[in-house]
């Protein structure tokens, strides 16, 4: 988990999209989450709103191991720092892969 969220980064994540697409509705937390086209999703959060997008990258192979990997982009527009902190802080934990 970061300590600061800027209103516009990109991650890889450890996902399928079908993985992604499951574990969406409850990483937003109640918000408002749309899903104009593939690969897309905006999330109202406050009184803005997040973009989100996201492209399959190859698996990552270490030795027989196959991890599959999503390119996600995340950009929020109108959300004040502290409230992009908490959204983020709660959907990280959310969407926390194994590892503890």
């Amino acid at each position: 988990m970061q300590s600061h969220y800027p209103a516009e980064f990109s991650r890889e994540q450890g996902f399928t999209e079908a993985d992604w697409l499951n574990c969406l509705p409850g990483a937003v937390r109640g918000c408002a989450l749309a899903l104009p086209a593939p690969g897309q999703a905006v999330v109202t959060v406050g009184g803005g709103h997040l973009d989100l997008r996201w492209q399959a990258l190859p698996p990552r192979q270490i030795a027989l191991m196959r991890m599959p990997r999503l390119a996600t982009h995340y950009r929020f527009d109108g959300v004040g720092d502290a409230e992009r902190h908490a959204f983020m802080k709660y959907f990280d934990l959310y969407t926390q892969r194994g590892g503890g």
